[in-house]
């Protein structure tokens, strides 16, 4: 099944819940509204014409220009991505679904955004969503065990986004 065909299928299915798509890109995608990406995975996992049976990634992306001239240039909106990158090994297709949300919740800084897990459909996300949540500051909403996997617990901040302040010291050791 071609890209094209599946997004068909999946705003046929879902509505206005299929936000988006590129399905000429190299990559292609298509873009899921946050609270509905639970839903639109169980169907993509488990309809026969789909069988989606592997996330072989979860990345988040800081689509955000911390320095003020180039921010003018910057093509984009603030906000955070997550792409889900899946493969049907029964089928041999593969696709990217995305899901965007703003940087803070509500807008407030600080404020961590917020976005269901899908740990429950595909167990590996329960690692790779506690990555984001460690390095892009993302909260997955239910998830079992979100907690940082990779900085130590007291670690303050996200480090892979683009406004954070990296730390002079830790624990009494001094940065360069």
């Amino acid at each position: 099944m071609s890209p094209a065909d599946i997004h068909q299928q999946l705003v046929r299915q879902f509505g206005d819940k299929i936000t988006g798509a590129n399905v000429t890109a190299l990559d292609p995608w298509v873009e899921v509204a946050p609270a509905a990406i639970v839903e639109v995975s169980t169907y993509l996992r488990d309809d026969p014409a789909l069988l989606f049976d592997a996330l072989n990634d979860l990345c988040a992306v800081d689509y955000f220009e911390p320095d003020a001239k180039k921010a003018a240039k910057f093509a984009h909106q603030p906000h955070i991505e997550v792409v889900y990158h899946l493969y049907s090994y029964t089928l041999k297709h593969h696709l990217k679904v995305k899901v965007k949300s703003p940087r803070w919740l509500n807008d407030q800084a600080g404020e961590l955004p917020e976005i269901p897990t899908v740990s429950k459909v595909w167990l590996i996300a329960d690692w790779h969503e506690r990555e984001a949540y460690d390095l892009m500051g993302i909260t997955f909403t239910n998830h079992p065990n979100l907690r940082r996997i990779l900085c130590p617990e007291d670690w303050e901040g996200h480090a892979l986004r683009k406004d954070y302040d990296f730390p002079l010291e830790y624990h009494g050791i001094r940065g360069q």
